[in-house]
């Protein structure tokens, strides 16, 4: 991987890969970056292992190497303490950018009115699922649902700087019952801050396809989106809509005797209402 920058002294990209646990499928996620049709990238690898397995991988490229307790959005906020490029983006250490996607990206970029671009996660086979929204929007508190997850988000070093650190009561590892959302939160304070983010569902991003829903996954998820509906003070009509969707699923899913997809909509409607209790 070419920490050499093609255009300067100053990355484009700033690419920050939060990492534990995993080391095959960091590799994996270092190999694709090494095939990226755009070089003008900074690779920031947030080690939270409490040992050095990651030192084969990561000898044999040139990246910066962090190091961090455990949680995501602890693991994150080190590194935006690094920043020095023009745009940030937060891979996972297990998903693949497609060869071309950087430099799509950094075309869409051109325009100076963008302050940020998110996309859709894919499997190895290019699907994805139904929840995706398929149309091209503007970003706003009341869409921005189903339009982006943590590593399809790219967002200027400039709005990063206006609206700061990840909310370390959120994400995988923060030690709190919100163990995700904090890419949502994050994006919910980049739109009060008055960015111009787009969604563009032909930008995606490779992830490995996952097991179907289980209850303990909705109910943590749940629990995360009811603390961030509390937090960013929605209006009822949204926690409602919100609280509705998981019946509505349950009830279709009992239909069709899919019992196991209805107690995932269970579980998922009860962290909701755990979390908005509770924020």
């Amino acid at each position: 991987m070419a920490r050499a920058l093609a255009y300067g002294s100053v990355a484009f990209f700033d690419l920050i890969v939060a990492t534990v646990d995993r080391v095959d499928e960091l590799d994996g996620l270092l190999a694709s970056l090494e095939r990226q049709t755009f070089r003008d990238f900074r690779v920031i690898v947030v080690d939270q292992n409490e040992d050095d397995r990651l030192a084969d991988v990561l000898r044999k490229r040139d990246v910066t190497h962090l190091r961090s307790t455990r949680g995501l959005s602890r693991a994150r906020n080190v590194a935006l303490g690094q920043v020095d490029a023009q745009v940030v983006a937060f891979p996972d250490d297990d998903c693949r950018y497609p060869d071309d996607l950087l430099e799509r990206v950094a075309e869409r970029l051109a325009d100076d009115t963008l302050e940020g671009l998110t996309g859709r996660e894919v499997d190895v086979d290019g699907n994805s699922s139904a929840s995706w929204r398929r149309d091209v929007a503007t970003l706003t508190r009341d869409n921005l649902w189903n339009r982006a997850i943590s590593f399809t988000i790219f967002l200027r070093a400039s709005l990063v700087g206006r609206v700061g650190e990840f909310d370390e009561e959120l994400g995988l590892g923060s030690g709190t019952r919100w163990s995700s959302g904090e890419e949502t939160d994050y994006l919910i304070r980049a739109v009060d801050a008055g960015a111009r983010i787009e969604y563009d569902p032909d930008v995606v991003v490779v992830h490995a396809g996952t097991a179907r829903p289980a209850p303990e996954v909705g109910a943590r998820d749940g629990a995360s989106l009811g603390y961030i509906l509390r937090k960013h003070r929605y209006p009822l009509r949204t926690v409602g809509g919100m609280l509705g969707r998981p019946v509505g699923g349950a009830m279709l899913a009992l239909a069709r005797r899919d019992t196991a997809r209805a107690a995932f909509h269970v579980s998922t409607l009860r962290g909701r209402l755990r979390g908005y209790r509770a924020a």
